[in-house]
């Protein structure tokens, strides 16, 4: 089978390959060494073995690495390239994390949507790489895109607020919440749209809510740029004291 430009390799929920609308099965080892090369971009054949295959001989671990390469889809254009020592994938496999990558980074960057598009949302929310995969070379990936995922959506959530779009940066920031609950920097978000919709009850009530969170979980108290968010938007007779010894049952 001929790898095109319509070949697909979806890393982010179950593994999947796919040429056109037709996906492709591959034996285990397969899946991971493609994987890893996807993560990575690139590996001397060394690295690839000993990382997939570390609990045997250099020389056993090498030989799988050539079963492995030799039972991939194969064609006028192969999944795998070699270059001296070093494999990598083709450039004509289109990765789904490569696209989160540099959606997510643009946004981090001060790049993100102008006012009349529509945030990237649906990708920045998207499913886990690997899901149920618990070798160190994915947990490590996981954790750099679930970091790199949520300081997108804190930067995202920023630069709605600022452009007026308000429910719009809500949802980005609930969603930053919902991966990561004791999050500081996505609840300031939520914060911040209340605010800048004029809704400072709804504001001081979120805050309540995070600081009680907070100290119940971590033993801790919101940070003081938290605080001085609320104390520099609520009026002066509802100063400071009133919001930092709010009723934290409250919603």
């Amino acid at each position: 089978m001929n790898v095109s430009p319509s070949a697909r390799l979806r890393l982010l929920g179950q593994f999947r390959l796919e040429f056109g609308t037709e996906s492709v099965e591959l034996c285990r080892n397969g899946q991971r060494l493609l994987a890893f090369l996807s993560l990575r971009e690139r590996a001397p054949r060394t690295v690839l073995a000993g990382t997939l295959w570390p609990e045997v001989t250099e020389e056993h671990a090498r030989g799988s690495l050539r079963t492995t390469l030799w039972k991939l889809p194969r064609g006028d254009t192969p999944l795998v390239r070699c270059c001296g020592d070093v494999l990598l994938v083709t450039p004509a496999l289109h990765v789904d994390v490569y696209a989160l990558t540099r959606t997510a980074l643009s946004v981090v960057a001060g790049c993100g949507p102008p006012p009349c598009c529509h945030p990237p949302l649906g990708l920045l929310v998207g499913e886990d790489l690997l899901p149920g995969w618990d070798e160190d070379w994915v947990l490590l990936e996981r954790e750099r895109l679930r970091q790199l995922r949520l300081h997108a959506l804190d930067s995202l959530a920023q630069t709605l607020i600022e452009q007026g779009r308000t429910a719009l940066a809500m949802e980005a920031a609930w969603a930053g919440i919902r991966a990561e609950p004791l999050r500081e920097s996505a609840h300031r978000a939520v914060v911040a749209a209340h605010l800048a919709e004029g809704n400072v009850c709804e504001a001081l009530r979120h805050y309540a809510a995070f600081r009680s969170l907070l100290n119940d979980e971590l033993g801790v108290e919101p940070s003081p740029r938290f605080t001085r968010l609320l104390a520099e938007r609520v009026p002066p007779r509802r100063g400071r004291v009133d919001f930092m010894y709010l009723d934290t049952k409250g919603p």
